[in-house]
């Protein structure tokens, strides 16, 4: 346990509305020689803080672009919409900017630039980026109506971090920036990778999904791969949309668009006996005409019913892109009542519309649920309106992908430009050609859209969706209930000293058993269930593979 000297003797805490002062008297120590290029852990707290005191005292209204914006747009009309960058704030300080050099100054003015985005936003975004429930009746079709209708969960996780560790000096500007406030770049760099992967897979399956949709709008009169070809197109023009407020405009519409399908679907299900053919090609020559069989539990294979469990995840996971979405945001905290109102009618959109499909088809049941009518110009219908909602989600995963990997590697890795900046722009448009090519030549190798969903599930989604919250948790409040005993924080831009370290069993314990009995079971929760969650993941993982081989080669779409 080393000594505190006379330089770092602790002082008093003060008051969060003296924060800000203390930041300003303490310029002095910000020269190019002293800002320490790697934060401490309490830095980051500390400025987060800071920056919550500043949106706490933002009473502005922020209008989130909707339809009419468009409209009006089109009409060469002037929008009266009240928009972030518009509306009376709060003034800004740029005592976060402080010591920064020129380059990350202009970085961080550019990030604060984009943060104007409303809890509306965040609604349009979240419903876009989750709301397609139509594997939803596939899914519990597997499992049973039961097991179907308790997997439907949620939570606010994501949103508690992100409030505790970013700021404008700090910014969170993805998902894996979380991972390496709380573990270290290990997390984050794992973090990006994963993300990045499931992102481009997203946007390949849709690419796929989308030209089979077209190919049977065609009849097979259109060649299947022109088909995907048609998407990757239409994706590289919608990726040039750089901002999320500018993508909500488009996010509303799919929104109203999948509403529809939900709507229309039931009404043809309900009118129309299943597309025996369509099952046949997809479950095998045992799925043979016969009464339509609805079960609370279905006797299938465990590996058939995990798949499908998967294949439910697949629909419900959208939490990778969620602190992307909150660093666009003007007030975070907000974020909790955009998410609540997306996942209140997500939750309602799914059940309705898993269980009333289900209850019509039984067995016959299709992984893309408004397919399964008989009639051709139904099908039709619901393919047409499925198009335009699959390329706007297509190109929100693209956008938050390439962001992810601007970032990463543009941004951290090579030291480029601001996405914002001319030279920013010049950049993203050969990166957005490249990415849908990208997800062209996955979209046109993947056999199945079913196989392919679970997968994508267990390996991706329910780590971030699941796994990877319930871990941060832990480890942000082990990280803070550990630093109680160290020297505290007073001076930005200086480490205080630890009495230990994590290669100590001190910090350990005083990190898992430290801060009282509530917080001791906050953290047992988490631990149980992140073990849960890999435990889950794991037994997906098997499920998808059994699935892919039993079915291999009955299912090509």
């Amino acid at each position: 346990m080393s000594d505190v000297s006379d330089d770092h003797k602790p002082m008093q805490e003060k008051p969060k509305s003296e924060k800000i002062e203390a930041a300003v008297d303490a310029r002095p120590v910000y020269d190019a020689d002293v800002v320490n290029p790697n934060p401490s852990f309490q830095e980051y707290l500390y400025w987060a803080s800071l920056r919550r005191e500043v949106e706490n005292a933002d009473h502005s209204n922020v209008t989130s672009k909707g339809l009419s914006t468009l409209f009006k747009k089109l009409k060469g009309e002037k929008s009266g919409d009240v928009m972030a960058d518009e509306a009376p704030s709060a003034p800004e300080s740029d005592d976060d900017l402080v010591g920064l050099s020129e380059r990350d100054a202009e970085h961080a003015n550019a990030r604060r630039a984009l943060r104007q985005a409303g809890w509306a936003t965040v609604f349009y975004l979240v419903t876009c980026d989750i709301l397609g429930p139509f594997n939803a009746p596939y899914a519990i079709a597997s499992i049973g109506l039961l097991p179907g209708i308790l997997l439907l969960l949620g939570g606010a996780m994501l949103s508690k971090l992100f409030l505790r560790l970013d700021s404008v000096r700090y910014p969170v500007k993805t998902y894996g920036d979380l991972a390496d406030r709380v573990f270290g770049k290990w997390a984050k760099h794992s973090c990006s990778i994963l993300q990045s992967i499931q992102l481009v897979l997203n946007v390949g399956l849709i690419c796929l999904s989308n030209g089979q949709s077209l190919s049977q709008i065609s009849q097979g009169k259109l060649c299947f791969s022109v088909c995907v070809v048609i998407w990757t197109f239409c994706g590289m023009f919608i990726g040039q949309i750089r901002g999320l407020q500018n993508f909500s405009i488009v996010a509303n519409a799919s929104v109203w668009i999948n509403l529809s399908i939900i709507f229309i679907s039931m009404g043809f299900v309900a009118n129309s006996v299943p597309n025996y053919a369509a099952a046949i090609s997809t479950y095998g020559a045992d799925a043979a005409k016969g009464p339509v069989l609805v079960q609370a539990i279905v006797a299938n294979p465990v590996f058939a019913q995990v798949n499908g469990v998967f294949n439910m995840v697949f629909a419900w996971g959208g939490a990778m892109i969620f602190p992307e979405i909150m660093a666009e945001m003007r007030r975070p905290r907000d974020f909790i009542r955009g998410m609540a109102m997306a996942q209140g009618l997500i939750f309602c959109a799914y059940l309705l519309y898993g269980v009333f499909v289900y209850s019509f088809q039984g067995q016959y049941t299709l992984p893309v649920a408004y397919q399964g009518v008989s009639k051709y110009a139904w099908q039709t219908v619901g393919n047409v309106l499925a198009l335009v909602t699959g390329i706007i989600a297509a190109g929100l995963y693209g956008n938050i992908g390439l962001k992810v990997f601007y970032i990463t590697i543009v941004e951290d890795l090579f030291k480029g430009p601001a996405m914002s900046s001319r030279k920013g722009r010049y950049l993203w448009f050969p990166m957005v050609i490249l990415y849908w090519s990208l997800a062209f030549i996955i979209g046109s190798a993947i056999p199945s859209v079913g196989a392919l969903s679970g997968l994508v599930a267990a390996v991706c989604i329910f780590q971030f969706t699941y796994t990877f919250p319930p871990l941060l948790m832990l480890g942000l409040d082990m990280s803070i209930d550990a630093a109680a005993e160290d020297e505290p924080f007073t001076t930005p831009g200086v480490a205080p000293r630890q009495v230990d370290t994590w290669k100590s069993m001190s910090r350990w314990n005083r990190g898992f058993f430290g801060g009282g009995q509530r917080r001791l079971l906050i953290k047992v929760a988490n631990l149980f269930f992140f073990l849960a969650a890999v435990s889950t993941a794991g037994l997906g993982m098997w499920a998808t593979v059994s699935s892919d081989s039993s079915y291999s080669g009955s299912e090509r779409i």
